[in-house]
């Protein structure tokens, strides 16, 4: 495999990064301008750090697993063209420097982005959220629903949904949902609790990418950027719950409209999540990128962006 392709494998496996810092450009893309980094202390004494432009309706933008919150900067100008953008790095993702907790999950990442918006003292936002942060989008949402004017949720990994799909589907949900506890959660846990995070990482690559060789093709260059963003796992696999229950009747009173946007490439196990979100959500739109995989920010950004915009307006 070229240098090329192992490159899109590695920004293609929950929104991995791989940069050291808030202020650079993820995946290698350009941003139109350096990036001033501030950071805000939290209601929990968290600190969070994050890039903000523009002035208008806040839109708050949240990374997936392995990254951090520059996977956003090749966005970020252009939406501040009409909003008030905030781009940050969840708890113990770079360039974060909070001491270890017990009990971390996207249920934790939700309150702390409630304490982001108070502190900031934003209001009513808009979220837009790709992988676990589309998760964490979800629990803001259903925790705290005063503060959500609308979702852009990218292939949230709620896996608890395929427990609870329709009878048709139920069978296959209960497997699927079976074979992520069995093949990745579980042996993952197992590798961080005994601080084996290249085992940990690499179980992980190689399930979501159904290649047991993955890991082993990339170059070490690649593999140790990927292990300097896995600190959220040292803590989320050790002493916290990597997929936190979000029960169906949770979702179902949403009232904020919401976007999904899913990749018609993508992963085998998101797709069932994403199908029961659109039955689920009241008030709903769900996208799917023709061609796109769960990168489609890497591989689309165009695309993402106009749709996203387009769905903005007026909400």
């Amino acid at each position: 495999m070229n240098l090329g392709k192992r490159k899109a494998l590695l920004a293609a496996v929950c929104a991995i990064a791989g940069l050291p810092t808030l202020s650079r450009p993820a995946g290698g893309q350009a941003a139109s301008s350096p990036l001033r980094v501030e950071q805000v202390r939290i209601t929990n004494g968290m600190e969070l750090h994050y890039v903000e432009l523009g002035k208008g309706e806040p839109v708050v933008f949240v990374h997936g697993s392995l990254s951090d919150g520059s996977y956003w900067n090749p966005q970020l100008a252009e939406f501040a063209k009409k909003y008030h953008v905030i781009a940050y790095s969840r708890r113990y993702n770079q360039p974060n420097t909070n001491l270890a907790q017990p009990g971390y999950s996207a249920v934790t990442d939700a309150d702390d982005l409630a304490g982001l918006i108070e502190a900031k003292h934003l209001g009513r936002v808009h979220v837009i959220g790709h992988s676990y942060g589309a998760f964490t989008g979800l629990f803001l949402a259903t925790r705290h629903p005063e503060m959500v004017r609308s979702l852009v949720l990218a292939e949230a990994p709620a896996v608890s949904l395929l427990m609870h799909l329709p009878d048709t589907q139920g069978e296959s949900g209960r497997a699927i949902y079976a074979e992520v506890q069995r093949e990745m959660v579980e042996p993952v846990k197992a590798a961080f609790q005994k601080r084996d995070r290249e085992t940990g990482v690499k179980t992980f690559i190689n399930f979501v990418l159904r290649n047991p060789m993955a890991w082993d093709s990339w170059s070490e260059q690649e593999r140790q950027e990927t292990l300097r963003n896995a600190h959220e796992w040292d803590v989320m696999m050790t002493s916290g719950e990597v997929f936190p229950v979000l029960e169906p009747e949770a979702v179902e009173r949403i009232k904020a409209p919401t976007l999904l946007l899913s990749g018609e490439s993508s992963y085998w196990f998101l797709r069932p999540i994403d199908e029961e979100l659109e039955r689920l959500l009241p008030n709903q739109k769900r996208i799917i990128l023709k061609g796109a995989t769960h990168r489609m920010w890497y591989e689309q950004p165009e695309k993402c962006r106009s749709v996203v915009l387009e769905f903005l307006k007026g909400k």
